[in-house]
């Protein structure tokens, strides 16, 4: 399970566009997105490189937590 600090997600539209990134690298990683500390968690045999631009991909920046 990696961790990511995603200061900039905010609302359903950010958490699926993150989830569709993700997943359009890996579609087996299970996603899970907390509005409220603005982390996402993701479980993946992605490295944390590769999920990071997945984020960076979708608009955002994100730092592993």
């Amino acid at each position: 399970m990696t961790r990511f600090a995603v200061p900039d997600m905010s609302c359903g539209h950010c958490t699926a566009a993150i989830e569709k990134s993700i997943k359009s690298i890996d579609a087996t990683a299970e996603v899970a997105c907390d509005l409220d500390t603005r982390q996402v968690e993701v479980d993946s045999v992605l490295d944390t490189d590769a999920l990071s631009e997945a984020i960076r991909q979708a608009g955002y920046d994100a730092t592993p937590a």
